[in-house]
């Protein structure tokens, strides 16, 4: 397993006082974490960097570094959930990759996953170019631009100007096109929303949001399942390979 620690460079902003005591900045907490963590108490880091979280601050980094933590405590569910969470931010980390893989590895269930039609599978490939955020601005930009290219050509007499501008405006077409077609598919291929984590180590799910209802399934600590519904304090979760059932909603917890 990697277990290097990651340092966030960044400028952490300092929060007031309380009890006419200086609180801890989210910074000092995360280097207090990483402290605890080289010295092998691996559950005071946990807490520390969970104290980070809790004011509101995230990044790759601290959801890696608490994942490590939490490996170390044996706490495979939390720790697939941290990994999880810092893959959301920075998607295909190969330190980030390599330990969810290995977590996953130690989870009990085996379960194969529907296989995908060879359309879903060439427009998931075709929304792996770019991340999502980046398609997204190159969207909104390329779409300024190309207004901004358009209402600049209508103004402009200069033959040669205007000659810049017609290609311009063609580039910033197409380059809008593109990335909103990009960023369309990946709007409509993203339903990580609905992901969770099952928490609890053994869980039976039910036919029904009711714990009379038949048993529909047995699952474990640690295995990644979709969320489709919810009813008072029960979810409807998917599997991989497409079993439906409803487990309480303490027993999972959302990426």
């Amino acid at each position: 397993m990697k277990t290097r620690i990651l340092v966030v460079g960044m400028i952490w902003v300092v929060f007031g006082f309380h009890n006419a005591f200086a609180l801890q900045t989210p910074q000092e907490f995360f280097e207090q974490g990483n402290t605890f963590y080289k010295e092998g108490n691996y559950e005071a880091a946990a807490k520390a960097y969970e104290q980070v979280l809790s004011l509101g601050y995230v990044s790759p980094e601290l959801y890696y570094n608490l994942g490590n933590a939490y490996y170390r405590l044996e706490q495979l569910s939390r720790a697939i959930l941290a990994y999880e969470r810092a893959a959301r931010l920075r998607p295909n980390d190969p330190d980030i990759t390599h330990n969810l893989k290995l977590c996953y590895l130690k989870t009990i269930d085996r379960i194969e996953p529907i296989p995908e039609l060879f359309l879903i599978q060439w427009l998931r490939a075709f929304a792996s170019i770019l991340p999502h955020q980046t398609a997204e601005v190159i969207f909104l930009g390329s779409w300024a631009l190309l207004f901004l290219s358009l209402a600049t050509a209508y103004f402009v007499r200069r033959r040669d100007i205007l000659k810049f501008f017609r290609i311009a405006i063609i580039a910033f077409f197409v380059i809008t096109i593109l990335s909103g077609l990009l960023f369309g598919i990946q709007a409509l291929l993203d339903t990580s929303a609905h992901d969770a984590i099952i928490t609890s180590n053994t869980v039976t799910a039910k036919s029904s949001p009711d714990p009379k209802s038949i048993d529909a399934f047995v699952i474990h600590e640690g295995l990644k399942v979709k969320i489709t519904d919810s009813v008072e304090n029960w979810v409807k979760i998917t599997l991989p390979d497409g079993k439906i059932g409803w487990i309480e909603s303490s027993q999972c917890e959302k990426i």
